[in-house]
């Protein structure tokens, strides 16, 4: 045990003599706090709209008043011709174009009144579908303001409108009741956060000190193998604990997401979860001889993981070679787990699954990196 604190002793002043490491973990979760959760969402705002209005009326404009009324639509200059609103989807200085034909508003009232909808008074949405993502959100927001503007018609023409009935629909959004995506991104960003301390912290570590010669310096000594890998990976275990903690108060005082179920729980799983990602920066730092060559191996490892482990989009809307291939992914799990203690309040019981799947991937993890270690004189 006193050769397991000496060395942890060690570690602890070689990460604070270290210009880079320790800016590492100071400015790190800050600036992925303040940057990320802001930047990296999927809400649009300030959607530039062309409106082509050949009809010229009071309900056109009174349509064209419910877009600008929108906090997600901005209207733009344009003209009536459909070439040069093509033009401007292609400059892509327009995102979507609506064309109002001639005689709209006759036709809105007459379908109103006799249940009775001509084609030609059919409004016409381009939209710009380069990122097919973007698409689907201009077309929901745009759908919702016409919807709007539909219901707003029918109210006025109230016993007169034929077909028109009034349906109140009152809709309650669990977890997440005012629809903020940052409320979303927050715990998906603690997650990369406790992943770069965990895993690219511990591969840079043992992988500097091959650089600079003292880990022959330590192998010909009678260190054991097992407290010198304590002493190496149990830092950084503290450490991104702390940095999770660090992320949480951050994410409450800047963004007001706090937690709805137990703290016990979250850094239980976390402490499991860290076991995985240092046994997995270990392996990869004794298969590395230098600093370049791990930070290519843990980039490639940690983008296709970030990327595949639902930190943007649900893993269920993945093809199922991509889910079943999801199932060695540790991040996958930690990004689900954490939104559901933070934003739901689960329980042990909730994930006992996953609790027994991160069991198990840090216990192959560590061996493995246990394994391929090797101390010799």
């Amino acid at each position: 045990m006193r050769t397991v604190l000496i060395i942890l002793r060690k570690e602890f002043t070689q990460i604070l003599r270290n210009r880079v490491m320790l800016p590492m973990i100071i400015l790190v979760p800050i600036i992925q706090m303040l940057v990320l959760v802001n930047a990296a969402t999927l809400e649009m705002k300030h959607i530039d709209l062309l409106v082509i209005d050949r009809d010229l009326s009071q309900s056109s404009l009174r349509l064209q008043g419910h877009f600008e009324g929108s906090p997600f639509f901005r209207l733009v200059p344009g003209s009536f011709s459909p070439a040069d609103a093509e033009h401007q989807l292609i400059r892509e200085t327009a995102d979507i174009v609506i064309v109002i034909p001639q005689g709209f508003e006759e036709e809105v009232y007459r379908s109103m009144l006799h249940g009775v909808m001509d084609p030609e008074a059919r409004l016409q949405l381009r939209i710009n579908a380069v990122n097919a993502t973007a698409a689907g959100l201009i077309q929901a927001y745009a759908t919702q303001v016409l919807r709007h503007f539909a219901n707003g018609m029918a109210a006025e023409l109230g016993p007169l409108a034929a077909g028109t009935a009034q349906i109140d629909i009152l809709t309650s959004f669990w977890y997440n009741p005012d629809l903020n995506y940052k409320v979303f991104m927050v715990p998906g960003i603690l997650v990369i956060l406790v992943t770069i301390m965990g895993l690219f912290l511990t591969a840079l570590n043992l992988v500097r000190e091959k650089e600079i010669g003292t880990i022959e310096q330590i192998n010909v000594t009678p260190i054991l193998k097992y407290q010198f890998i304590i002493g190496k990976l149990l830092p950084f275990w503290i450490i991104a604990l702390v940095e999770l903690a660090f992320g949480l108060a951050l994410g409450w005082l800047l963004f007001r997401v706090g937690i709805e179920g137990s703290l016990w729980v979250l850094f239980s799983f976390t402490s499991l979860y860290l076991l995985s990602v240092l046994g997995l920066g270990l392996l990869m730092s004794s298969l590395s001889t230098n600093q370049q060559q791990v930070m290519f191996m843990t980039f490639f490892f940690a983008i296709t993981f970030i990327l595949m482990s639902g930190i943007f989009t649900p893993t269920e809307s993945m093809p199922d070679w991509a889910q079943r291939v999801n199932v060695i992914n540790p991040i996958a799990y930690y990004m689900r787990v954490i939104r559901m203690v933070m934003l739901k309040g689960s329980g042990f019981a909730d994930i006992g699954a996953e609790f027994l799947a991160m069991g198990i991937y840090g216990v192959a993890a560590i061996s493995l990196a246990v394994w391929r270690y090797r101390k010799t004189a």
